[in-house]
């Protein structure tokens, strides 16, 4: 088994410890931000990090690299107070991971791939046509991680689109039916198989 200590991590090449440290802690949800600047510019950006917060009030969180470049995503939802995750499918995978690439601000990643927006009830943050779960979220608040100076990202869920074979009768979302994918580490996508549900698991008498 290899043992990386502190010393040799810090050894590291650039991209080796990259690499290893983000696929170390597993696989990670995927998924598509649509935004929009208050001039009407559409933008989107594939991100690994989207976490749950709670369900009542309904909050996601996510991890917004240091800002020592523009974060296109990070500026049109603070200036137009909402944005939307979109869940990645197989069938999307080179598209959804060719956003990560850094073009200027007046420039739609919609443009640059086969990806489509779609604007339902007025909410002006594109969705991605054919995303088989869709949330619109507002801009809640953030907070400085000083130790590396990556900032966390508070959204609230004001719209939930599902599609209905993932749904079930307790509302719980079966992803696999849907090819829903996963990134493990920065690049490689997965889409994992359900094996079993549990009941809520209680103290043995």
């Amino acid at each position: 088994m290899h043992h990386f200590g502190l010393k040799k991590l810090e050894g590291l090449s650039k991209i080796f410890r990259l690499n290893l440290i983000n696929s170390v802690t597993g696989y990670k949800s995927a998924h598509l931000i649509g935004s929009v600047s208050p001039s009407g510019n559409q933008n989107l950006a594939i991100f690994s990090s989207i976490v749950h917060l709670g369900s009542n009030p309904a909050l996601i969180g996510f991890i917004l690299r240091p800002k020592t470049v523009p974060r296109h995503s990070h500026l049109n939802m603070k200036s137009t107070g909402i944005f939307t995750l979109n869940a990645i499918s197989k069938s999307q995978i080179k598209d959804a991971h060719h956003t990560s690439a850094k073009y200027p601000d007046s420039v739609s990643e919609f443009d640059k791939t086969d990806l489509e927006p779609e604007i339902k009830q007025g909410w002006k943050a594109p969705y991605v046509r054919g995303a088989k779960i869709q949330i619109g979220c507002s801009y809640v608040n953030e907070y400085l991680i000083k130790e590396n100076d990556t900032v966390l990202v508070v959204g609230k869920i004001e719209h939930l689109y599902i599609e209905d074979q993932l749904l079930g009768e307790d509302g719980w979302i079966q992803l696999d039916k849907g090819d829903i994918v996963t990134i493990n580490g920065l690049d490689g996508y997965a889409i994992p198989n359900l094996i079993r549900r549990f009941e809520y698991a209680r103290p043995k008498e």
